[in-house]
């Protein structure tokens, strides 16, 4: 990982003073005395719904500290938070009509999408695996030839797929849904023979199952995945004040905790721990916080 080293050491960010300056989004939080977050209804464990109905998830908790910080910095004696529910095809046009300030799930941040959006310090890094049943032989993308490999529209994993199959003329067929919690009862009736996703969903949408057993993740890496939080690209002020939130919440190891309470700690809906340690992926990428990622 040397190479990360290098270009994150050499990132560089410019401070804001104590107080913020009016930007679009800092205007419509202050006018509004709210902050809105998009949040997803099954991206385990990130942001999904518990069973009544509300939002929680890793990339929850962290987006209502963001919340605070907005608070903090804008002077303001309260902040409300509302939530919208995104699916993987219109969370970026909620970003990029306003209709939310921060977008809190499972984003991966690359080239193409920070075209429209702003990201800022990941708080993940995964890759694109595939979920397929106990009882398949498939365990590397070769062995869906022939068969049918369901993904998530408006996804980086099922992006990838697409490319590979053409690349390698594997005659996979595959199958475009609008979110993940179809994809595994595809996998689970036998109407489809894998979901390619992240694999850190794939494991806790697997856990959340009546019967885990009957499911396994399988494959090496096919991408390389640093999930961050998605915002605005059109209000630099905002911006520095996540930033400057995420990278405290790095180096004061904050934010370890909040790992720890979705990926080592029971959770909804089954309350059972998922037990995925930290990648030294993550590890690597936290020891100089930036929102500058590769690709």
């Amino acid at each position: 990982m040397r190479f990360i080293h290098q270009v994150l050491a050499a990132a560089t960010m410019a401070v804001l003073g104590s107080h913020a300056t009016a930007g679009p989004v800092l205007d419509d939080i202050r006018n509004r005395g709210k902050i809105v977050i998009a949040h997803r209804e099954s991206s385990v464990p990130f942001s999904f719904v518990d069973p009544s109905g509300k939002p929680i998830g890793y990339a929850v908790d962290l987006c209502k500290r963001l919340a605070e910080a907005v608070r903090a910095r804008l002077g303001m004696k309260a902040i409300g938070i509302d939530y919208i529910k995104v699916m993987p095809a219109d969370r970026i046009p909620a970003i990029v009509e306003r209709r939310a300030d921060l977008e809190c799930g499972s984003t991966t941040n690359n080239a193409e999408r920070r075209q429209k959006v702003a990201f800022t310090v990941p708080h993940y890094v995964t890759g694109a695996r595939y979920l397929v049943r106990a009882d398949s032989p498939i365990s590397e993308l070769q062995g869906f030839q022939g068969k049918k490999l369901v993904s998530t529209t408006g996804t980086t994993p099922l992006k990838a797929i697409t490319n590979a199959n053409k690349e390698r003329l594997l005659g996979i067929t595959i199958v475009e849904v609008a979110d993940h919690a179809r994809p595994v009862e595809m996998v689970e009736k036998g109407e489809a023979d894998g979901f390619a996703m992240d694999d850190v969903l794939l494991y806790g949408l697997r856990a959340s199952r009546a019967d885990p057993s009957r499911l396994k993740v399988v494959g090496k890496f096919l991408t390389i995945e640093p999930l961050a939080i998605m915002l605005s690209k059109n209000d630099p002020e905002f911006k520095q004040i996540v930033d400057d939130e995420m990278k405290r919440l790095v180096s004061s190891r904050e934010i370890y905790a909040v790992y720890d309470r979705w990926f080592a700690a029971p959770i909804p809906p089954k309350n059972t721990p998922l037990n995925i340690p930290m990648t030294y992926l993550l590890k690597d990428l936290w020891k100089y916080p930036t929102d500058w990622v590769p690709g």
